[in-house]
């Protein structure tokens, strides 16, 4: 199975102070390039007071990319039969959320990012995909269990 994004699908967001019940609904977009999935947010669900849709002038995004050229393993050592870490290549895989925010009264909309990568070694997906699943899931629980904290975070400025 791959990205299974659609378009009209209904995204449920975090719980976070402020916003009820969130949701967003999703239209394919325009991706960068052919390696890339990406939707824009076209409704809101829930109460989200003073939250706008994706617009040309204010992004609500998601991009998903892979890498453009899967990379292998490289040649172990002839003496020792062992990898080194210069010869283990890195597959690079990011999900990337772009929305626009107003910084002041008047003004245009500014770009907030976000960018998560997670760099896969090659060879790991074919060994020990287990390795690969608990680190998704991890990252993903940590997210989900930090979020309100992160929100917190960004708009005190105080970890």
């Amino acid at each position: 199975m791959s990205i299974s994004l659609s378009d009209g699908q209904i995204i449920s967001g975090a719980a976070i102070t402020g916003l009820t019940t969130p949701t967003y609904t999703l239209k394919k977009d325009v991706a960068p390039d052919i390696y890339s999935v990406q939707y824009a947010v076209t409704a809101l669900g829930g109460t989200q007071t003073g939250v706008s849709l994706h617009s040309p002038t204010s992004p609500f995004t998601v991009t998903i990319k892979r890498p453009k050229a899967l990379k292998t393993l490289g040649s172990v050592n002839p003496q020792t039969g062992l990898l080194t870490s210069s010869n283990v290549s890195k597959n690079p895989y990011s999900v990337i959320v772009r929305k626009g925010g107003v910084p002041l009264a008047n003004n245009i909309p500014q770009v907030m990012l976000a960018k998560l990568e997670f760099s896969i070694p090659a060879g790991v997906e074919s060994y020990s995909a287990a390795e690969i699943k608990a680190f998704a899931s991890f990252t993903h629980g940590v997210m989900t269990n930090q979020i309100q904290g992160l929100v917190d975070t960004m708009l005190s400025g105080i970890l």
